[in-house]
């Protein structure tokens, strides 16, 4: 009697990937996710991730990774660890790439012993939840200072579940808060009442300003919508050309769309109007990407475009100032989840997105696009 022969592996292929920095299941851990991607001074780019060990859950021992490319994402170098945490995470990385050359990572940790479950359902004390830290780098990504933690500045005590961005957060050029760094974030707050269908928790947002390079940090505004009719949480911030800051956010509550934008006046420290629904834009519940272009001036987004699954990654465009948005480059139609956008050079845009045949977290791809294709 013969056995009968296993069926065929289907291979995994990203079909209009660059290139692929990250492959689950390699390097020592079983996943990547969370990515976020800038360009340096001297041109180098700077792919971070998640590196999760166990499994792809949001919890456990993770790890910030980076690999770097001087060859506009063609290739990649070996990847390094950047901040770890024990056994326990390090990440939410959000990266900025200052004008003068430096690299400021702000990043989150869990508190030693405190669970993922226990922490986003508040019943763990802020000391003993998520705490913020910063890193920089001098050249380029090759090497880092150690993580120093500025949580006393940038949390607030009734505070349990924290998260930077995730993606890259930004440095504003623009007058009267020139060189200022931005990092867009969300937490949860006690419930006042209701459960809005997060486990008797309400998401907030806020970000985290500096005016000296990173070197003090402080809270700019602060948004606590808990009548659920727009739950913040993961968010992305641009700066247009007029020099207000635009944040674009994953809203959690069944309000029009999945997706709600604010504007700020004066540079991130308050909001012009709370949070609202941008149904503009058709997307799963997931993190997105914002990027300002200059030169053209174009505002471009970046997230899955089914609305009810991740998948479909895409690239919308504005023209004015995020108010309304077009369709502008289809990636292709596999899943898709997390993706972060960086403007490479003067022609091309890339996009680092996660993505697979068969699963979104499969890998973390690399796209180059031509700014061109993102005019038509």
């Amino acid at each position: 009697m013969t056995s009968e022969a296993p069926p065929p592996q289907r291979p995994e292929r990203t079909v209009r990937a660059t290139s692929v920095p990250y492959v689950a299941g390699t390097e020592g851990y079983a996943s990547f996710r969370i990515p976020a991607v800038v360009v340096t001074a001297g041109g180098t780019l700077l792919a971070f991730a998640e590196g999760r060990r166990a499994s792809d859950d949001d919890f456990g021992d993770i790890d910030i990774v980076l690999r770097r490319s001087t060859d506009g994402g063609a290739g990649w170098g070996p990847m390094t660890v950047v901040a770890a945490n024990g056994d326990d995470l390090a990440g939410n990385p959000a990266p900025i790439a200052t004008a003068d050359g430096r690299v400021v990572l702000v990043e989150v940790f869990n508190a030693a012993a405190a669970t993922e479950d226990a922490i986003r359902r508040g019943r763990v004390s802020a000391a003993d939840g998520r705490r913020v830290y910063v890193q920089h780098s001098d050249d380029e990504g090759a090497t880092w200072s150690a993580s120093r933690e500025i949580t006393e500045t940038t949390k607030r005590p009734e505070w349990r579940w924290y998260a930077t961005t995730p993606g890259h957060a930004i440095e504003l050029r623009e007058a009267p808060h020139t060189g200022r760094l931005v990092v867009p974030a969300n937490h949860s707050v006690p419930p006042t009442g209701g459960d809005n269908g997060t486990e008797g928790r309400y998401n907030g947002g806020h970000d985290l300003l500096s005016d000296d390079g990173g070197e003090t940090w402080r809270l700019g505004y602060t948004d606590d919508n808990t009548d659920g009719y727009v739950n913040v949480n993961e968010t992305t911030a641009a700066e247009l050309p007029d020099g207000r800051v635009y944040f674009n956010t994953r809203n959690d509550s069944p309000s029009p769309g999945n997706r709600a934008d604010a504007y700020s006046a004066d540079g991130g420290a308050t909001l012009e109007l709370p949070f609202r629904p941008q149904a503009g834009l058709v997307a799963p519940v997931v993190e997105a990407s914002v990027l300002q272009l200059r030169d053209p001036d174009l505002l471009l987004f970046s997230a899955p475009a089914d609305p009810d699954s991740r998948a479909l990654m895409t690239v919308r465009a504005s023209t004015d100032g995020g108010v309304t948005w077009r369709s502008a480059y289809t990636v292709d139609g596999l899943p898709a989840a997390y993706s972060d956008l960086v403007r490479i050079d003067a022609d091309t845009v890339g996009l680092l997105y996660e993505t697979g045949d068969f699963s979104a977290y499969s890998t973390i791809s690399f796209l180059r696009i031509p700014i061109s294709d993102l005019t038509l």
